[in-house]
């Protein structure tokens, strides 16, 4: 199957929210700078995403083949144990907003645009699961994102995508030497349908991280993935 991309996606600021986030009265001498911002950025703002409906052509030990290419991570494995499609995908605030906030020089603004670009994020990944639960009644799915473990590192960034096809010509979105996504507010990782709670968090033991969503357990990885 053949990438899917979503670049028609409707993208407002949510202001409240922002004020919030950025710790700023509404009322203030700065407010009317911010709904500028704001204003400019719904203006210009093209959040984008992408995915492939992808078969799983094997599982091994520590590895598995997804569309032909190689995705090594145990964790993975288990995860794909009952199951024999996933989706690889990508979503991003846009390269349009990513170009306008590297214009911006001031520290206080740049943090403004960074909180901004976040939010298109999010209306990028929240009009990608309601298309693909709209295209697929998927149900219940859970994700995998590249670096967020150990077990399967940043570095197969290039392999996901890889099976997504030309990310760059498509939405955009490209990779540094390193791995790391531009626009920076981007996420990837891969969908895939289960039955259980699993969570990146439960295996990952850094602290105070901002984005947790379930507490580590120190025993989850011996449990259920220890070969």
């Amino acid at each position: 199957m053949k990438h899917t991309v979503l670049d028609n996606i409707s993208f407002k600021v949510d202001l409240d929210r922002l004020f919030r986030r950025i710790h700023l009265d509404p009322q203030s001498e700065d407010a009317a700078l911010v709904r500028n911002m704001a204003a400019k950025a719904e203006e210009i703002g093209r959040p984008k995403a992408m995915y492939k409906l992808s078969a799983i052509d094997s599982k091994q030990q520590d590895h598995v083949i997804v569309d032909g290419v190689r995705l090594s991570s145990r964790v993975m494995k288990v995860n794909f144990e009952n199951i024999n499609r996933v989706i690889p995908y990508a979503a991003t605030c846009g390269r349009e907003l990513y170009d306008w906030a590297q214009g911006i020089e001031d520290m206080l603004e740049q943090y403004w645009a960074s909180i901004i670009m976040e939010q298109a994020l999010e209306e990028a990944i929240k009009h990608l699961n309601m298309h693909l639960e709209e295209r697929f009644k998927l149900g219940k799915v859970k994700s995998m994102n590249p670096g967020s473990l150990e077990d399967w590192p940043i570095s197969q960034q290039k392999e996901l995508f890889s099976i997504l096809g030309n990310v760059r010509e498509a939405i955009g979105l490209e990779l540094t030497d390193s791995f790391l996504m531009i626009p920076i507010k981007s996420v990837s990782g891969i969908l895939f349908q289960t039955e259980s709670d699993f969570e990146s968090c439960q295996l990952c033991p850094r602290e105070n991280c901002p984005n947790r969503r379930a507490e580590y357990n120190p025993d989850l990885y011996k449990e259920f993935y220890k070969a």
